[in-house]
């Protein structure tokens, strides 16, 4: 049997966006910007695609602007926000648990003479209100928290952030890394107070290398690519017909049966916490139920190094993380696991379980049995 639980590094896209990539790479593949018939038919694909995009989001089509993933969304976010309006200020806020998509952009905008502060976040991932609050000041002009963390599925309750933000200063743009929460939420930006969000299509089961950002209208971000300008001069570049197709119909299915599929993933993600609670040595970092994401189980092993137990699991079949995918080129301790106060002993004990639409609760108990058999062995393997 073969298990794939690393959904938040990627997804296996759907059959209904492959055959949509397929059509416009084979069939409709003129240049959008072309003014004969074929670009024009190849332009219908973008415009469908915003149109289900906004509709997801009850945004309007123009607040919709393709890119190339979730980290350009992010830095065109960031940095395309806070240059865009530094004359009403130059300090931004964030958290210490935040992907490197955006802490490093972060890095880029305190090179360029900008104050960032970065908020701890208690055991559960979850920053405080009040500490929040008392950091916003009147030269803030950003402010930037992910809608669900990439490692142990935390959930900020972005509403709550942004009002606490806004009642501060009105002025201040709130960002949203929502890579991890499109799909599985329902997201009404104008309701929550998002000026920016990010997502990515290939966490959706969509293509690899096409995401968007949400822009509220009358929000002013400094475009970080010039050239023909495409997209109402934000983004120029030929649009990635193919990826952007693929996108709008990866969205409209995901939110098609929408509370059903989040439901089967809540159901799976709770039966594995619950079986893997019944182990020696095994320590859960994340919430049951409704209470963290519907996606992700992240979990500690006593004794065993989390790279060993990848690979010992990758040769029975199953494919889990052991941290963001994103820095797997630049190892190193997790910020999230050091933020939310996870035992030194376990920092490099740590595993990531995430789930898609195409997971089965079989999988699940194939994974139990097999971590049964192997962290015994592994352990004493260890102590000799």
């Amino acid at each position: 049997m073969e298990a794939y639980f690393d959904n938040s590094a990627t997804t296996r896209v759907l059959d209904c966006v492959k055959d949509i990539v397929i059509k416009t790479m084979t069939e409709d593949y003129a240049n959008p910007s072309a003014r004969h018939h074929k670009g024009m038919e190849a332009e219908q694909y973008i415009r469908q695609a915003r149109k289900e995009i906004a509709a997801t989001l009850k945004a309007l089509e123009k607040e919709i602007l393709f890119t190339s993933g979730g980290s350009e969304s992010n830095n065109l976010a960031l940095i395309g926000g806070a240059l865009a309006n530094q004359r009403a200020g130059r300090h931004v806020i964030s958290t210490s648990i935040e992907h490197p998509s955006v802490y490093r952009p972060l890095e880029v905008l305190e090179e360029l003479g900008f104050e960032v502060t970065f908020l701890p976040v208690d055991q559960n991932g979850h920053i405080s209100l009040d500490m929040l609050k008392k950091a916003v000041r009147q030269d803030t002009v950003l402010v930037s928290v992910m809608y669900v963390n990439n490692e142990i599925g935390a959930v900020e309750p972005v509403e709550e952030i942004s009002r606490a933000v806004k009642e501060k200063n009105p002025r201040t743009l709130f960002h949203a890394d929502a890579i991890q929460a499109y799909g599985k939420y329902r997201i009404c930006p104008k309701k929550q107070g998002i000026d920016l969000l990010s997502v990515s299509g290939h966490k959706i089961h969509g293509p690899k290398r096409v995401g968007f950002l949400y822009i509220r209208d009358g929000v002013k971000v400094k475009p970080m690519i010039y050239g023909g300008g495409q997209q109402n001069s934000m983004r120029s570049g030929t649009e990635n017909v193919p990826g952007v197709a693929g996108l709008g119909v990866a969205a409209r299915e995901m939110y098609t049966n929408h509370e059903e599929k989040v439901n089967h993933l809540i159901e799976l993600k709770d039966r594995m916490i619950h079986q893997l609670e019944g182990l020696e040595g095994v320590v859960i970092n994340s919430r049951r139920g409704k209470e963290g994401a519907p996606q992700i189980v992240s979990a500690s092993f006593e004794g065993v190094r989390s790279e060993v137990l990848l690979h010992a699991l990758e040769e029975k079949g199953i494919y889990v993380s052991s941290g963001s995918a994103c820095s797997a080129h630049h190892p190193g301790v997790s910020g999230t696991l050091k933020g939310v106060g996870i035992s030194e002993k376990l920092l490099d004990s740590t595993l990531r379980f995430s789930f898609g639409i195409f997971n089965t609760r079989e999988e699940v108990d194939y994974c139990i049995q097999v971590l049964k058999e192997l962290l015994p062995f592994l352990r004493r393997f260890r102590q000799r």
